[in-house]
């Protein structure tokens, strides 16, 4: 099974370069994306064999998730039942006969870590969602965490230390949500790989220069690590300051 996650910075934008050809040669079995930047109606998007899930934020133009998938699902659910969360369009939750597919686009801390604050209570909730649907069964979950968690997922971490996405807070929360039974499917196929990173700012000619961040993952429920057949992150893509990432499960 072939799952691939992908932040695509506004899907009509991402269709004008290159999206449905990237979508069909890849032939996921489950694609998700983050950051749609849509309300219903706003796109009619026309991929044959595949269920749409979409969950829009309140606000026009911003945020948003989609996950595209062949099998249908058991049920389909948007949000994590948190009224302050759940206007934004972050989440949706598919549940299959034997794991939940959760993708999510992580609130981000903004300049000068003006909602720090606010994500420290998102962090802790997410984890508390997931940790319940994983009582029930198995948990894969993806999407842009916005979080570099170690040093070597960026390639700048000291002068970084203290800008959104790298601070100690928000590393130490990703930590914790791991420890509460999650793997970073990534870092268990690739522990000390440099260089592997999934966004890259449009400033400085970053990308050209590989200077990125791993803040793109899939996660599963520790139970899941036998059925682990790869993982990996396609920095070839172009179409966003994203690229996708992908994993594959027996």
């Amino acid at each position: 099974m072939k799952l691939i996650s992908w932040n695509v910075n506004g899907l009509r934008a991402c269709v004008q370069k290159g999206f449905i050809e990237y979508f069909e040669e890849t032939d996921a079995d489950i694609f998700c994306i983050q950051e749609s930047k849509l309300q219903k109606g706003q796109i009619d998007l026309k991929l044959e064999g595949y269920h749409q899930f979409w969950n829009y934020a309140d606000r026009k133009g911003y945020s948003g998730v989609a996950v595209f998938s062949k099998a249908e699902p058991l049920s389909f659910t948007c949000g994590i039942n948190k009224e302050e969360h759940d206007k934004e369009g972050r989440v949706i939750t598919l549940e299959y006969n034997d794991f939940y597919l959760v993708t999510v686009y992580t609130p981000n801390s903004q300049p000068e870590l003006a909602r720090l604050e606010y994500r420290m209570k998102w962090e802790d909730d997410f984890r508390n969602y997931t940790k319940a649907l994983d009582g029930l069964k198995p948990v894969v979950f993806c999407g842009d965490l916005n979080v570099a968690h170690k040093e070597i997922d960026l390639k700048n971490p000291g002068s970084n230390r203290r800008n959104a996405g790298f601070t100690d807070e928000e590393r130490g929360k990703f930590t914790e949500l791991l420890d509460s039974g999650f793997t970073d499917t990534y870092r268990f196929f690739y522990p000390d790989r440099e260089g592997a990173y999934s966004w890259w700012s449009y400033r400085f000619n970053a990308r050209a220069n590989n200077a990125g961040w791993r803040i793109d993952y899939f996660c599963t429920s520790d139970r899941l690590t036998g059925r682990l057949i790869s993982a990996d992150i396609h920095s070839e893509v172009l179409g966003s300051d994203h690229c996708p990432v992908e994993l594959v499960l027996k």
